[in-house]
């Protein structure tokens, strides 16, 4: 009786998933074109600002369990030795302490809320940290040449319901953490915004750059819809706090 029990509940779960899946594919809000609606005010609740790999906690940075699939970050020998000296260093060294615009894909997992306004035929980003802004051009090509920009270019595509981004054009002056990993201008990211009900985004990028690392790498997260009463992005205005003199000390 114990075995044809376990059959008949295992039939009723294999029978009850694609039901499942298909209602809460069917549950996601849409636009008039039928492509998901991402619109609204979505933040990340990870520590992979502090640090994108599982990390302990130190004074002024929360214990994480990192977003990095795999937590390993495929460097090459030379950048491993750049990326323990930019940590060494990293309480003035980070650009983030100067108040520069963080990078993608640092900017989606900052501890700041950010919107999103999306049309058929572009999609923005409004955040909250340093009144950055992302724009996503659909369906269009990168433009030419060697550009180095500090958020990159973002060129946008529908894969089913999963919004996929693809950015180049990057400048090496931006980090993914305080930690101290790094990337080149040679930095290539593909983003892949899959909705997973009304109010959630599991969010994917993987990272390339055959300067620094020997193979591509992917980290992931959730990204949640703020849904508070009256929320919305504020202003901040970063100023650099002195943050070499208080998030960080080493130890004595």
């Amino acid at each position: 009786m114990t075995g044809r029990l376990l059959l008949t509940l295992c039939a009723v779960a294999f029978a009850v998933a694609p039901r499942a899946a298909t209602a809460q594919t069917a549950a996601l809000p849409r636009l008039a074109d039928g492509k998901p609606d991402l619109s609204g005010i979505w933040q990340a609740a990870t520590t992979a600002n502090w640090n994108i790999q599982a990390h302990p906690a130190e004074k002024d940075v929360p214990a994480g369990l990192g977003i990095v699939e795999g937590d390993e970050i495929p460097y090459h020998p030379w950048a491993a030795a750049q990326k323990r000296q930019n940590q060494a260093n990293r309480a003035a060294a980070d650009p983030e302490t100067k108040c520069h615009l963080p990078g993608v894909p640092r900017i989606m997992y900052m501890p700041y809320p950010f919107q999103i306004f999306q049309t058929p035929n572009h999609i923005a980003m409004l955040f909250e940290y340093v009144h950055a802004v992302r724009r996503v051009f659909m369906d269009s090509p990168h433009p030419d040449g060697e550009i180095e920009w500090w958020m990159g270019d973002s060129r946008g595509r529908w894969d089913g319901d999963t919004l996929v981004v693809d950015v180049v054009h990057f400048t090496d002056r931006t980090w993914f953490d305080r930690a101290g990993n790094f990337h080149s201008e040679a930095l290539h990211v593909v983003e892949r915004y899959a909705p997973i009900g009304a109010h959630h985004i599991q969010y994917e990028a993987t990272i390339e750059d055959p300067k620094v690392f020997a193979r591509p790498w992917t980290i992931s997260f959730p990204l949640y819809r703020r849904m508070e009463k009256g929320i919305r992005v504020l202003e901040y205005e970063c100023y650099a706090f002195g943050l070499e003199h208080t998030w960080y000390r080493p130890p004595e």
